[in-house]
């Protein structure tokens, strides 16, 4: 069963944009949220993964991280 995947980003983050290009090549289907601005789901999210940077990356509810944490996750063998 897929994982139901969620990205947070910004409109200026290159990082955001490599991630979404990275899951688009893996033919992971994922949900963006465009955080730009958005200060109280900025929080949101910080809090649940313990990063304030974007992107953040989230399979089932469960923090990934951001793009290099994604990159790792697939170099070690696992699938989203």
């Amino acid at each position: 069963m897929a994982k139901k995947v969620v990205v947070y980003t910004t409109s200026s983050c290159p990082y955001c944009h490599a991630a979404k290009e990275f899951l688009r090549s893996k033919g992971v289907a994922f949900e963006e949220v465009d955080v730009t601005g958005d200060d109280a789901t900025r929080e949101k999210i910080s809090k649940l993964s313990g990063m304030q940077t974007v992107p953040q990356i989230f399979a089932d509810g469960k923090s990934i991280g951001g793009y290099d944490d994604l990159v790792s996750f697939y170099k070690h063998g696992k699938v989203l």
